[in-house]
């Protein structure tokens, strides 16, 4: 996980780390560790914080630095 891409979304959302735990209706606490890379994210988590941030997942998982999500059309 890219973990900086994790925190930089969030701020320049200018979203709180509570803000995000809340629409991943986790503690905060758990969030950060998931931020700081004290925890592994899981990919239900992954997969969420891509949805709600409209980048790919592969983005925050630093496999690419092209933030944009897939096209419905290239989908499988």
């Amino acid at each position: 996980m890219e973990l900086k891409r994790l925190r930089d979304l969030r701020e320049d959302h200018d979203l709180s780390q509570q803000k995000v735990a809340e629409q991943l209706n986790m503690h905060r606490s758990v969030y950060r560790r998931y931020e700081t890379g004290e925890r592994e994210t899981p990919a239900w988590v992954v997969v969420k914080l891509a949805e709600f941030y409209k980048v790919s997942t592969d983005y925050l998982l630093g496999r690419t630095d092209n933030p944009a999500p897939p096209s419905p059309a290239k989908r499988r």
